[in-house]
């Protein structure tokens, strides 16, 4: 607190928290990647829109660069501050602020936890239906800010199809509000769009407005076991066709090991190369004996070896655990990982594709493969070997990324599907984007955040 720039801060807000002790400084530091040494200059937990604003007008007169933080739980190193910037965490700011039964939303401030989220709109019958595995500690701002999906996007969209409005801080400080929760606005540029994905570099989301639904149908939960990889779209397609699908998640032999290491049950007595949970309506009898028809006419064909179908509330969650309990059941690993993208019709060339150049560049290396198969989204994590150094391991799976990028232009796919860019991603961007279109994401952010102060180095350099 001896820093001159710090004691101005107090000066100004004197009501906000802020934090320097070294544990401090390394836990907000630091996001899921634990690649960057974190060395921020303090931490603010500001507790209003008020305290936010004076906090980024205080950085702008004393060129202290901000990254905003919420949960932490991105692995692009997107909220890594590691250059004596100020974290501007948000997990004071969690509150439920209004709940509108005719329009169906909830108002929440960006510190809020996503499963807090689920739990206020189940209070009022209905859902809001983005969901993750990180949803205990993941916060609505930073969903926002990488524009999340989850498991449900097959159904359900993005997060973008479920902010109806928000308030934003911009680099400037200047205090907007975007879409004021309406439907249908022609009146010009939707900025809110803009904001979402945005990873934290034009402001700070202040405020949510989000839209919610019905609860779904009733559903069912069935793990499948697949003998191969390449059956994989046709089981996809065979259950696609019948079902209304929830969700249609992939995983390897190697993922279900992790996890079953990590404490989970084990699903069947042999264990098989490949595995899909998939989540499905199955409200009345048609819909159960659907389900059966599409897990027989696979079994018929091949394409799967077994399979199970969850009985209960609780047996469905033992399934979902296989699944959802991968990411966590890694960390300890300090995994390096890809998470891509292409549409649902290239899905099939591009893993056979992918598969091979995995296989080769990785010949002895333990990689975990898992991802949300039903909207194109996969994720690859390859494990640092012991007596590997990790210079010498994050070079090789940087060259293997870059190859990775290559593949995904060829395919028109993208290299960051739902974690954003960050620091990992930054070096590859241009597989997924062109350079002009860098070029106006950089005017966009010379506009919102002229001095260059939000999440400096993230996406792009300025």
């Amino acid at each position: 607190m001896s820093d001159p720039r710090l004691q101005a801060l107090q000066q100004a807000v004197p009501d906000l928290r802020l934090k320097t002790e070294p544990a401090d400084l390394e836990h907000y530091g630091r996001d899921w990647t634990r690649r960057w040494t974190p060395a921020p200059l303090a931490v603010a937990l500001p507790a209003s829109v008020e305290e936010v604003q004076a906090v980024v007008r205080w950085a702008n007169q004393h060129r202290v660069a901000i990254v905003p933080s919420g949960g932490r739980t991105g692995l692009s190193g997107g909220a890594v501050a590691a250059d004596g910037e100020l974290v501007l965490s948000l997990e004071r700011m969690n509150k439920v602020l209004d709940f509108n039964a005719v329009d169906r939303t909830l108002t929440v401030q960006p510190g809020i936890a996503l499963e807090a989220v689920h739990n206020a709109a189940r209070d009022h019958g209905l859902v809001y239906p983005v969901d993750f595995a990180a949803r205990g500690s993941c916060s609505i701002g930073g969903s926002i800010a990488t524009n999340a999906g989850g498991i449900r996007v097959i159904r359900y969209g993005n997060t973008r199809e479920w902010v109806a409005g928000l308030k934003l801080i911009t680099g400037s400080g200047e205090l907007l509000t975007l879409n004021r929760g309406l439907i249908k606005n022609s009146s010009g540029y939707d900025l809110r769009h803009l904001v979402i994905g945005s990873e934290g570099t034009l402001g700070v989301v202040v405020e949510a407005t989000l839209r919610l639904t019905d609860p779904p149908p009733p559903s069912n939960v069935m793990l499948l076991a697949l003998p191969s990889f390449d059956v994989l779209m046709k089981v996809f397609a065979a259950f696609r066709e019948r079902l209304q699908l929830e969700a249609f998640e992939f995983f390897t032999d190697r993922a279900l090991h992790h996890v079953l290491a990590h404490g989970a049950q084990k699903p069947f007595e042999e264990t098989h190369p490949y595995y899909v949970v998939t989540e499905f309506a199955a409200g009345d009898e048609i819909q159960e004996a659907a389900a059966m028809a599409a897990f027989e006419a696979c079994m018929e064909n091949g394409w799967v070896s077994d399979g199970v179908i969850s009985q209960s509330d609780a047996q469905a969650a033992q399934l979902w655990r296989l699944r959802e309990g991968i990411t966590e059941s890694l960390a300890r690993y300090k995994p390096y990982k890809n998470d891509v993208s292409v549409r649902i019709s290239a899905m099939p060339a591009f893993l056979e594709e992918t598969q091979a150049l995995l296989g080769q560049a990785y010949p002895h290396f333990d990689v975990v493969w898992f991802g949300h198969i039903g909207d194109g989204n996969l994720h690859i994590n390859v494990l640092q070997p012991e007596g590997t150094g990790d210079a010498e391991f994050v070079e090789q799976c940087g060259h293997v990324t870059e190859l990775l990028g290559q593949t995904l232009k060829r395919h028109g796919g993208s290299i960051s599907a739902e974690h954003g860019i960050g620091l990992v991603k930054k070096p590859y961007l241009d597989s997924t984007r062109s350079d002009e279109e860098v070029a106006i994401m950089r005017g966009i952010k010379q506009v919102l955040d002229p001095n260059g102060l939000m999440n400096p180095g993230k996406l792009f350099d300025s």
